[in-house]
């Protein structure tokens, strides 16, 4: 099963977010992406991102190495674009990704969207941010508590469409570890905690009623961002 929800949030007059998702017998892509740049530029940057890496891995024969081949491909799409139309200057994107043939589940990540796995214990962060807070974090000066509400959490070290060339965080996972898994924009995860994520995936009917109810708990608690989340595979 699949749930995408999106919502502008509380605060934000557009939604430059955008997701999309592929299932085909041989493998499944889902995709998540955070824009930004003004005019409406973080819209179209998003936008193409997904579109990009979504359509690049359906004309390849052999899916090794095609995740991050993808993302590549976006990038430079993004890149000149951003290039050949003023307008587009500066835009950009963040991306998450996942991949998924048989038992293994492949994830991009790019920026400070992100791709939880969830079972019947527990919820964990399968990718890490590209952001000054996550450098941070890393090197002890915050904690994890204290990032979330950092002043200077939204900037980021990372995105597509930026330079000519950027390096994507590839992991791979048994997809058998998890029951669910969560791609989402920074909008859920900057308002709503690992724990209220976890609890309400758990306790929700199906995927369809958690999305709903996340993104409805990210506006409930200040809705500053856009809001982006989709859920994919069985229930907790």
């Amino acid at each position: 099963m699949v749930s995408m929800k999106s919502d502008k949030g509380m605060v934000r007059s557009l939604n430059e977010d955008y997701a999309d998702f592929y299932e085909g017998n041989r493998y499944k892509v889902y995709v998540v992406a955070d824009g930004m740049g003004g005019h409406n530029a973080g819209e179209v940057a998003s936008k193409m991102a997904v579109e990009s890496v979504i359509s690049y891995i359906n004309k390849q024969d052999s899916l090794e190495h095609s995740l991050e081949e993808a993302v590549l491909y976006a990038n430079r799409k993004i890149y000149d674009l951003s290039i050949e139309e003023k307008s587009y200057g500066g835009m950009g994107t963040t991306l998450t990704a996942c991949l998924v043939r048989g038992d293994i589940i492949e994830i991009a990540n790019v920026g400070d969207s992100c791709c939880f796995g969830i079972n019947e214990k527990e919820i964990v962060k399968l990718t890490k941010d590209h952001s000054l807070v996550q450098e941070l974090i890393d090197s002890g000066s915050l904690t994890e508590e204290e990032g979330r509400n950092h002043p200077k959490k939204n900037i980021i070290t990372r995105a597509l469409g930026t330079a000519r060339n950027v390096v994507v965080d590839i992991f791979k996972i048994d997809k058998n570890k998890f029951k669910v898994f969560l791609l989402c924009s920074d909008g859920l995860t900057n308002e709503v905690s690992k724990e209220e994520v976890f609890n309400i995936i758990k306790n929700s009917k199906d995927l369809n009623n958690a999305s709903n109810d996340l993104i409805s708990l990210a506006n409930e608690q200040g809705g500053r961002d856009n809001i982006t989340v989709l859920l994919f595979g069985g229930e907790v």
